[in-house]
């Protein structure tokens, strides 16, 4: 019942107060970035939903904007250099993740859930599919974020995506909502261009 129902009425419910709630916020952060760099304010990204399914993923920028967007950040050559002012301090505090807010309301992801893949990270698809985590909903945070995050190699990673899939349940959610929101206040596991 939690899964099929009460789950998909807690995500419309918590991002609509969160978008009415953290509106200046995000306000602010959309005038910093305009400051900061040319480029737009939201970062679009072709992204993995349930059922392998594609859907773009809305991020703050936080590079330049002449940066390919298909490349995962570790792959770059120097990312460090492509990252913006602004930026750095949205990918360390993960504030950078908050337009998926919207992604949220709209059904594409879930508060918690797997990270959604890049559509090119087949390595890291293929690896989920053997445990059922491309069959849910992807979400802002998930297991594998509260275990190890950018740390984490990609066979381990699935293992926790796949884990969370197979046991979905309220007292799981809770538990990784609250375990998330110690880990981005410790900036555990993040390195520098976060793969995921």
């Amino acid at each position: 019942m939690y899964k099929n129902f009460f789950k998909r009425l807690i995500d419309i419910v918590l991002s609509a107060a969160g978008l009415l709630v953290l509106s200046p916020v995000l306000v602010v952060i959309a005038v910093l970035i305009k400051l900061d760099s040319k480029g737009p304010v939201l970062f679009k990204q072709k992204r993995v939903a349930k059922d392998k399914k594609h859907f773009q993923i809305l991020k703050f920028r936080t590079m330049y904007a002449d940066v390919p967007k298909d490349v995962p950040t570790h792959l770059l050559a120097d990312p460090e250099s492509k990252i913006t002012k602004i930026g750095r301090f949205l990918r360390k505090s993960s504030l950078d993740e908050l337009p998926q807010i919207w992604n949220i309301l709209v059904g594409e992801m879930s508060i918690i859930g797997p990270r959604p893949a890049l559509w090119n990270q087949f390595d890291l698809i293929e690896e989920r599919d053997k445990y059922g985590a491309n069959d849910v909903r992807p979400g802002l945070t998930g297991l594998a974020q509260i275990k190890g995050r950018d740390e984490l190699p990609i066979d381990v990673k699935a293992k926790y995506d796949g884990d969370y899939a197979q046991n979905i349940t309220f007292a799981n959610d809770v538990k990784i909502f609250f375990g998330t929101i110690t880990s981005v206040l410790g900036a555990k596991g993040v390195k520098e261009g976060k793969q995921e």
